[in-house]
């Protein structure tokens, strides 16, 4: 995770006040909007971590440059505009008698109903939570073009020494239940609902779809659509698997084969458009699950379209905007 991202992740949830409700269901709890203390306007925000990296950076020259890459990522002219033009809030709501945290971003002003993405985080129990930075840096500019946005933290990583995120397991049900609150959100078309995923968000998405009919596109940014194989390429990701997945150690290839998408894309509805987004050096999750769940596709005659970004990695920082064009372009052809 961007380190900036990082620092945000330790005060979002801690600074965010009460927001008028954005979604009208009284199971929902705690609607709080993100734009608030530290949040409240950039030279706050920009204050607050200039502050916590004096702290740990003695030499001014560092400082000065580490400031300059945080203005370079966000910018007061891109948060103004983004606290002007959107509506952002976090939330709180119930899945299989837990607690979990959940977030809808959307345009303030919209004279019509505007379609839904869900979006599906990467990283694995609180590592890799959207904070406000990565909402800013990730989802503001899909949401600024005319998209309600909605999507969850995923369920706790422990709670009493109990492992709750199962990594595509029962946390799957924390997204499915997302679908119930869209038609509550004002001025979201519950009729047009796209889903896109991010890393582990992508198997996710794929996971998600065998579970409902409502989605009706869906794009994956540097998906793994084969865990066993990637296990190849990035051995440290059994740690992970070990730590998360129920009975890994008893049943591995079973577990992992359930939430590989290439082992069931004959499954796949053909209704159903799919856009693959990798960085061809991705170190963290190989391109050729893109590249190779693109080949099963086309032999099952799935709509889809595979884009690659040369000399880009796992989070395509070299080409967001291009890659972002794309979600964009993509949502509003099939939603």
């Amino acid at each position: 995770m961007n380190k900036y991202l990082l620092i945000c992740t330790l005060v979002f949830s801690s600074f965010a006040t009460q927001a008028s409700n954005l979604i009208n269901d009284e199971s929902i709890k705690d609607q709080k909007n993100c734009f608030n203390h530290i949040f409240k306007d950039y030279a706050t925000w920009r204050g607050f971590i200039k502050e916590k990296r004096q702290k740990r950076i003695k030499s001014e020259e560092k400082l000065l440059k580490g400031m300059a890459a945080f203005d370079s990522m966000f910018g007061e002219e891109k948060f103004n505009q983004y606290k002007n033009n959107l509506s952002c809030i976090t939330f709180k709501y119930n899945v299989d008698d837990l607690e979990v945290s959940g977030y809808v971003i959307k345009p303030k002003s919209n004279k019509k109903k505007l379609p839904v993405l869900i979006y599906n985080r990467g990283g694995n129990g609180s590592y890799g939570s959207v904070v406000f930075g990565s909402m800013m840096h990730n989802l503001f500019p899909i949401a600024n073009e005319g998209f309600v946005i909605i999507g969850s933290q995923y369920r706790l990583s422990r709670t009493k020494g109990v492992l709750l995120d199962e990594f595509g397991g029962k946390d799957v049900n924390d997204v499915i239940a997302l679908l119930d609150y869209i038609p509550k959100i004002k001025g979201a078309d519950e009729k047009r609902i796209g889903m896109y995923g991010f890393s582990r968000g992508g198997m996710q998405t794929h996971l998600v779809l065998k579970e409902t009919s409502k989605i009706k596109a869906i794009a994956t940014i540097a998906g793994a659509t084969d865990l066993l194989k990637e296990l190849d390429f990035r051995p440290a990701m059994e740690k992970v698997y070990t730590k998360r997945i129920t009975d890994y150690g008893k049943n591995k290839v079973a577990e992992l084969e359930k939430r590989s998408v290439l082992n069931w894309v004959s499954e796949l509805s053909p209704n159903i458009p799919i856009l693959l987004l990798h960085g061809e050096d991705d170190k963290k999750v190989s391109v050729n699950n893109s590249i190779e769940l693109a080949s099963a596709l086309a032999k099952n005659s799935i709509p889809h379209k595979l884009v690659i970004y040369p000399k880009d990695d796992h989070g395509l920082i070299k080409n967001k905007e291009k890659a972002n064009e794309e979600l964009v372009s993509w949502f509003r052809e099939y939603l």
